[in-house]
């Protein structure tokens, strides 16, 4: 059996993003479109 080198936490820090990082992907989820075209996707960002 594979031994596992990865440490496991003990406690999740909570993250805080700032308003100004919230907002920045908030505008950029609204303004993204994606578009299927057959066997295609093209996404764009529409602003």
């Amino acid at each position: 059996m594979a031994k596992l080198y990865s440490k496991k936490r003990k406690s999740i820090e909570e993250m805080k993003p700032s308003k100004e990082t919230v907002s920045f992907i908030l505008s950029y989820s609204q303004a993204m479109k994606i578009v299927k075209v057959g066997n295609l996707t093209f996404e764009n960002i529409v602003n």
